[in-house]
């Protein structure tokens, strides 16, 4: 263990910046590259664009945080040498954990390995090409898959999913369904849009923001610049997480003196719920909100449905219940009531801790609820903030990166270019893992991304993977996925960083602002640009049989034109590489109450409080990044904010310790119905709740099942049972 630290960011943030700068060729190398017009690469917030890097869509600078240095740092590292592929068979790589496969180096040419084979090997590019094409034109394409990654620009993921579409498929996922599509269906349930209902200047404004199930400090950093603001002038914020994360509870902001300093204090109340405790949590907030009278009445009877069953609901739950299942006690839930009722502008923030859960998408909707209930939605100054985790996992959903295309994009396509696109249903990313696990489907094309270290079930999803007869990925760096997700014949197909390309791309932020990345010059001779690679697979594939020219669509404005004519809010698109303006999508920010439901109304919703599992000798585990991860991209082995010098650990409240009987530093065997984690390391942490545990994704998947959101899909990561077994 290292000592655990008791502020976020701070001067460790400061020293760590130099060390990458000095290890990717300089601070000035450094400093160029996050600098350059261009979309930060990893979490949605929205730095770069027209104002050059480190600006945020308001303007401020610097803004930059760990994750930007660490994705960037990733970017510059020095080519994969031919003759790795040689040294290191698959039976070694396997053996590598995924930071020591992010940190191989970049990858600049095509590899390929086949059954049978001990190795990967250097292929050219039009033998990749070649084979790749041969296997879509004889496959059935509804025995295809197309799998997005979030970290692609809009260019690229519009392109390709018409390519797929075209091609006679509507099985085009993308990672979004692993972490927020309990929030996209949550929300349009709720208010008509899957999106952020505000901007990013609203949630300065506001005087309290609930953080619901999520560590920002560690995966968002940028964001508590925000929240420091929202303190410093005198509001509130309440986190609501099972851990008491120690960013969220102060946070030293490097760019300012007194904050770096002396830090600057985030939560005004932390609440530590039970994992899996949150719906019940949200309702007992909002029954008390009703109780003490500090709804709004007007909006509620003006502008929601369902504001009758959902009072009657709330005067018949018992506080009992409320209590038992969130594990909050009344007095913890009376003072967040008060603080709410008090308070004038509000914004409702989240991530995983409440999507990833069998009913996630009720969590959503218990929170749009809350809002509901004083009217915090449709004004400005307040509303629902998802906090996305991928810097454009939202944009290419917006342009029809989704099993259901929307019907005003697919009817657009058919009128105006003259395609005839599929109607049968599309496959969402479990029901891929599934179908190519029961022999359904015999091809599968990754945009990016690790399918197969984001799958909950580890064992189910690389078997699944391993029986598809062709798997090809497009990457810039090897994780886990290349080396556990083989199909029978599996192709790496290397890729241009957004800030490599030759063109300009555009991305979206969480807050439906559309942002222009300019590119730059290829570090490394070798990668191609992801829409290069599609538009020519496109050409050799169905050229002949579609009315398009792919060609034509080699060029990034050829298809911003063709994303202005078709996907409704982004007409603007079409100029932007010339104008450079960038632009928020109409539609989706709520400052007045009106929203796109078929009533008109916000809608609110009734539910049943889920169980709270667990008991005896089972224990509920949470699946968490580290500061030093993005994603399922391992940086840094050290979680420096929770004190861990590994990874191989279970962190357990010092109760649960002292009950079960086992010590601290203990080797154990971790089990769920699922599966097994052998010589896994105890560590006592008092952060976290008692009948909690926590454990380090992705190499916990291996214990999570596939149970899912019946209404999202997305698996339940968070709330699985384990118990310990000695070794």
């Amino acid at each position: 263990m290292t000592r655990k630290v008791k502020s976020g960011g701070g001067w460790h943030a400061i020293g760590y910046a130099l060390r990458k700068a000095r290890q990717s060729g300089g601070w000035w190398k450094m400093w160029k590259a996050l600098r350059s017009r261009n979309a930060c690469k990893t979490c949605a917030i929205g730095m770069g664009g027209q104002r050059g890097g480190m600006v945020n869509e308001l303007g401020s600078f610097p803004e930059v945080c760990k994750k930007s240095i660490q994705a960037m740092a990733a970017d510059m590292q020095g080519a994969i040498p031919p003759d790795f592929w040689t040294t290191y068979s698959i039976a070694q790589l396997r053996k590598f954990s995924p930071y020591d496969l992010e940190h191989c180096g970049r990858l600049t040419q095509p590899v390929l390995w086949e059954t049978g084979s001990e190795n990967f090997r250097l292929i050219e590019w039009d033998d990749a090409l070649d084979r790749i094409s041969n296997s879509l034109a004889n496959t059935s394409p509804e025995k295809s898959f197309w799998y997005f990654s979030g970290r692609s620009s809009n260019e690229a993921g519009f392109l390709l999913q018409l390519f797929a579409r075209i091609y006679g498929t509507n099985n085009v996922n993308n990672c979004s369904y692993y972490c927020h599509q309990a929030s996209g269906v949550g929300l349009t349930s709720a208010v008509g849009s899957g999106t952020a209902t505000l901007l990013l200047e609203d949630v300065e404004h506001a005087d309290l923001v609930f953080v619901i199930g999520g560590n920002p400090a560690s995966n968002h950093p940028r964001l508590m610049t925000s929240l420091a603001n929202v303190r410093r002038r005198g509001g509130q914020v309440i986190v609501l997480n099972p851990v008491r994360e120690t960013g969220l509870v102060n946070f030293s902001i490097p760019s300012r003196i007194s904050s770096l300093l002396f830090g600057t204090e985030i939560a005004s109340q932390y609440v530590r719920p039970h994992i899996g405790g949150d719906l019940a949590l949200l309702t007992g907030i909002a029954k008390r909100v009703v109780e003490q009278e500090n709804h709004d009445l007007t909006f509620l009877s003006e502008h929601c449905d369902g504001w009758k069953e959902l009072q009657l609901h709330l005067q018949d739950i018992p506080w009992d219940e409320i209590v038992e299942k969130s594990g909050v006690t009344n007095e913890e839930i009376e003072r967040m009531a008060n603080a709410y009722g008090a308070a004038k502008n509000v914004v409702f923030c989240w991530t995983m801790g409440i999507t990833h859960h069998a009913h996630g998408v009720q969590n959503v909707q218990a929170i749009a609820n809350l809002a509901m209930l004083r009217g915090m939605i449709g004004r400005p100054n307040a509303g629902l903030l998802p906090i996305r985790g991928h810097s454009n996992v939202q944009g290419i959903g917006s342009v029809g990166v989704t099993p259901k295309l929307k019907d005003a994009i697919l009817k657009k396509l058919e009128s105006e270019y003259q395609v005839q696109l599929p109607t049968t249903p599309g496959l969402d990313t479990l029901e891929c893992i599934e179908a190519a696990h029961a022999g359904k489907l015999s091809l599968g094309v990754c945009l990016g991304g690790n399918l197969y270290g984001s799958n909950p079930d580890a064992k189910f999803a690389e078997e699944s993977l391993q029986r598809l007869d062709q798997l090809v990925y497009l990457s810039t760096t090897l994780n886990t996925g290349h080396v556990h997700g083989l199909g029978r014949e599996t192709i790496i197909l290397p890729v241009l960083a957004r800030d490599e390309e030759s063109q300009a791309t555009t991305q979206e932020s969480m807050f439906n602002y559309v942002r222009l990345s300019d590119g730059g010059p290829s570090r490394l001779p070798g990668p191609k640009s992801e829409v290069e690679v599609v538009s020519s697979l496109a050409q050799r594939v169905i050229g002949d049989q579609s009315p398009l020219d792919w060609g034509r669509l080699q060029q990034t404005g050829n298809i911003r034109e063709m994303i202005s004519r078709v996907v409704p809010g982004y007409e603007a698109i079409s100029t932007i590489g010339e104008t450079k303006q960038e632009f928020q999508i109409k539609g989706r920010t709520f400052h007045t109450p009106e929203f796109p439901t078929p009533s008109g109304n916000a809608q609110l919703h009734v539910h049943q409080l889920p169980e709270l599992k667990g008991g005896e000798n089972r224990l509920r585990l949470m699946t968490v990044r580290s500061e030093g991860q993005f994603n399922t991209v391992v940086y840094e082995q050290e979680d420096h904010y929770r004190g861990q010098d590994r990874r191989d650990v279970i962190l357990m409240n010092p109760a649960d310790i002292e009950r079960l009987e086992v010590k601290a530093e203990q080797r154990v065997t971790v089990r769920s119905d699922t599966g097994s984690l052998e010589n896994i390391l105890v560590r006592s942490y008092e952060e976290i709740r008692e009948g909690n545990v926590l454990m380090y994704y992705p190499e916990s998947n291996v214990l999570i099942s596939r149970t899912a959101d019946p209404q999202s899909k997305t698996p339940a990561f968070k709330g699985e049972l384990v118990w310990l077994e000695a070794m």
